[in-house]
């Protein structure tokens, strides 16, 4: 007499895609992308991989879909920063959203990092969307550096990809830092010590 109706009974289990996906993210966030095997990912997951493989495609796929939630998410700081009303700000909020993240949101580091220490043939597709990643943020950066100079808010000998390079390796050495164990507190004083020589 019980529950039959509309068909339920022996239908595979449905699962939360937006929830499988944070979980996802997380194990790539953690491991990187070599480090993650399919075990891990389904794991973490609670599905099958043919579950897996039905709702995201391959393990490339699965990642390209976990970056965009990691950028959308944890690291939505960085889109935040470009809006703030001085250069020196835009760096500020840039490098500090990197060492809230690092140390505090989610595991320690960053995905673009650890998922970029992908070195295998099997990893480069993987590799490759992270430098896309990595670049764009860096030419985002340095285009609004450059509206910067030419509002006077920054120096005008100031060169605008220099600064916006500086900027993205402070903040991407911050995140290996914090892979290795150092601490929220000691990379605020990274923070810190990289604004002094922010130009006047």
């Amino acid at each position: 007499m019980g529950g039959s109706r509309g068909g339920v009974i022996g239908r595979p289990r449905e699962f939360d895609i937006d929830e499988a996906l944070e979980c996802a993210m997380r194990v790539f966030w953690e491991q990187g992308y070599e480090g993650a095997s399919l075990a891990d990912l389904t794991g973490a997951m609670g599905i099958t991989k043919t579950s897996m493989y039905a709702a995201f495609g391959n393990k490339e796929q699965l990642f390209r879909r976990a970056l965009d939630r990691y950028t959308e998410g944890p690291a939505s700081y960085m889109a935040r920063a470009l809006e703030e009303p001085t250069a020196r700000e835009v760096a500020e909020a840039s490098l500090r959203g990197t060492v809230r993240t690092v140390t505090v949101t989610g595991p320690a580091g960053c995905l673009v990092v650890q998922g970029a220490l992908a070195s295998s043939d099997g990893a480069r597709p993987a590799h490759e969307v992270l430098v896309g990643w990595r670049t764009d943020a860096g030419l985002r950066m340095e285009e609004r550096f450059r509206r910067a100079v030419e509002e006077g808010d920054l120096p005008a000998g100031t060169d605008p990809a220099r600064l916006a390079r500086y900027v993205m390796t402070v903040g991407f050495g911050i995140a290996v830092q914090a892979a290795d164990g150092v601490g929220h507190d000691e990379l605020q004083e990274v923070v810190d010590t990289a604004l002094r020589a922010w130009p006047a």
